[in-house]
């Protein structure tokens, strides 16, 4: 198993970090890849997926699969080339802005043959994408760019404050109970 971390400080809020991040627009950027199935354009929420094509015609989808607005989420691959796939995604506001930490972990299909692309390939080709990707989100997120990606995006705001309000309420019916 591959576990590939990172860590990135950008001179913006965490809010504007959190969205940018899951921007479909701005990860088909990062990623030179095309949304083709699932959330295609603007921001992807929780429970959703996206089906991505890639160079060859080589196809994944993943999900989103937990979320706390604006500290964390994960998505998992659902298909593609690895046997398991996560990407945790970690947030924390600093004094000067935003602290993106990345988690990646997985494991490559094909038996011995992806243990050997795991040592060959993979970890420095993931690890490229993802400076890639963050040196990305960094540039956009501390320009006025941002809003190219950000504006207009009701529907994510909207699950995001649901989420938020969803979680204060249990954590006050704990305490409470």
């Amino acid at each position: 198993m591959l576990k590939i971390r990172s860590m990135t400080l950008v001179n913006a809020p965490i809010e504007r970090c959190f969205q940018l991040s899951l921007s479909i627009d701005l990860l088909a950027l990062a990623a030179r890849e095309k949304a083709i199935g699932g959330v295609t354009r603007g921001l992807i929420g929780p429970g959703q997926t996206v089906t991505w094509s890639g160079p060859f015609g080589r196809k994944h989808q993943s999900q989103m699969e937990e979320w706390r607005p604006y500290l964390y989420f994960r998505e998992v691959s659902l298909s593609g080339p690895f046997r398991n796939y996560s990407h945790d995604h970690h947030f924390a506001p600093m004094n000067d802005g935003t602290r993106i930490r990345d988690e990646i972990n997985c494991v490559a299909s094909w038996g011995p043959l992806g243990y050997i692309a795991e040592r060959l390939y993979l970890r420095r080709s993931i690890a490229r994408y993802l400076k890639h990707r963050n040196e990305l989100i960094k540039s956009i997120a501390e320009s006025e760019q941002w809003h190219q990606y950000l504006d207009g995006q009701p529907a994510i705001d909207m699950q995001i404050y649901r989420t938020v309000g969803a979680t204060a309420s249990l954590r006050h019916r704990e305490y409470a109970g």
